[in-house]
């Protein structure tokens, strides 16, 4: 019997690849002789290069960068095991938890960071670019990862302009023929999973500002700057841009990546399946196994247990997913592949006994329910 275990990571508490340890472990103690197959998993967004690293055998490469606020942070991008695909997130770089709450500002942060961890990949000769976007700090349009690649963003006195969506205003010119040739051979893959445009109520600044500081005039600035941006860029590259579904994503840096670079965005957990190759385990498995910290009704959209599901109903799989946690209407799930949902939780516990016991729950978890699927003979 051959069962598949494919979760994400539990934040706080466990790694996908803890989460899949655990599993397997309390499984054993019920089925001993089954092959498990531990894959993995993420869905783009925080977590996304452990996942992808600890699943195809790769490794951390970790560089200082230039980070949100212009100062040097450290960050990490992974170099998968085929030696021929980089995973980057950009929060590494240009995240929020750079940036302490009195001093977030979207006004000066920027995304250089970022295009130095591209550059960094290059250097290993990478083929293929997965770049997941959540969790930013920036609003800047991408215009600092522009520089870091060699782009030129310059002003009227023909100089480059400083960081930050403020400064995006004194952008009058710009000069695409310095970026590092090396991107010309690489594809790049976007792990998106929102659909707003650059500019406008439903825009970069509107939507995502106020989580990075931005007040309700600073929100408006942002907007305008952004739109001058693409004014200018889109009038070199004679083609629009900025209304593309995810333009906006991390405050503008879909946009960059789509405009300069020829990104494609898609869904992150299905760019993840595509990288481990989940769909090549299934054809002989008797059981698939997900999960992820928290199940609700969110999950359905773009998660990596509906995913995970949707992929192994093609083949009409069994799925159990196990959370660190359920909610009330966690059960809309069941219309989208997933057959049954377990809660690790054992009782009553405060949230920090749950962190701290999180692998000791999951796998006295999995054992329960393999125990319970052992009555119907497995």
């Amino acid at each position: 019997m051959k069962i598949i275990i494919a979760p994400d990571s539990f934040k706080e508490s466990l790694t996908a690849l803890d989460a899949a340890n655990a599993i397997e472990e309390g499984f054993k103690k019920i089925f001993p002789k089954a092959i498990y197959v531990k894959i993995p998993m993420a869905d783009g967004g925080e977590g996304t290069v452990q996942s992808l690293v600890d699943a195809t055998d790769g490794q951390i490469i970790e560089k200082t960068v230039t980070g949100p606020l212009g100062t040097s942070v450290s960050a990490f991008f992974g170099l998968l095991g085929d030696k021929k695909t980089a995973v980057i997130e950009m929060a590494a770089a240009s995240g929020l938890h750079h940036v302490p709450l009195e001093k977030r500002n979207p006004l000066i942060t920027t995304t250089f960071g970022t295009g130095e961890l591209i550059l960094a990949a290059l250097d290993y000769e990478i083929e293929h670019i997965i770049i997941g976007i959540g969790g930013s700090a920036t609003n800047d349009g991408g215009a600092g990862m522009i520089q870091a690649l060699g782009g030129k963003l310059l002003n009227k006195s023909r100089e480059q302009i400083g960081f930050g969506g403020e400064q995006l205003q004194q952008l009058t010119s710009v000069d695409f023929s310095m970026i590092d040739e090396r991107l010309k051979k690489v594809t790049i893959e976007v792990a998106c999973d929102v659909n707003n445009p650059l500019t406008g109520n439903k825009g970069a600044a509107a939507v995502f500002g106020p989580q990075k500081g931005a007040t309700p005039e600073i929100v408006d600035i942002l907007d305008r700057n952004l739109a001058h941006y693409a004014n200018i860029i889109e009038a070199s590259l004679h083609k629009n841009f900025r209304d593309i579904p995810g333009a906006g994503a991390a405050g503008g840096l879909g946009f960059g990546l789509i405009a300069i670079f020829n990104a494609q965005l898609t869904r992150g957990v299905e760019i993840v399946l595509k990288a481990v190759q989940f769909e090549k385990y299934l054809t002989d498995a008797a059981l698939v196994i997900t999960g992820e910290g928290r199940i609700d009704s969110q999950t359905i959209h773009g998660k990596t247990p509906i995913g995970v599901a949707k992929t192994s109903k093609k083949y009409n799989l069994p799925v159990i997913a196990i959370a660190g946690s359920i909610s009330t209407d966690s059960s809309i799930v069941r219309q989208y592949g997933i057959d049954a949902l377990f809660s690790i939780v054992p009782s009553a516990v405060s949230l920090e006994n749950a962190l701290e016991n999180a692998y000791e729950y999951t796998v006295l978890t999995a054992e329960n329910v393999a125990a319970f699927l052992k009555q119907f003979s497995m």
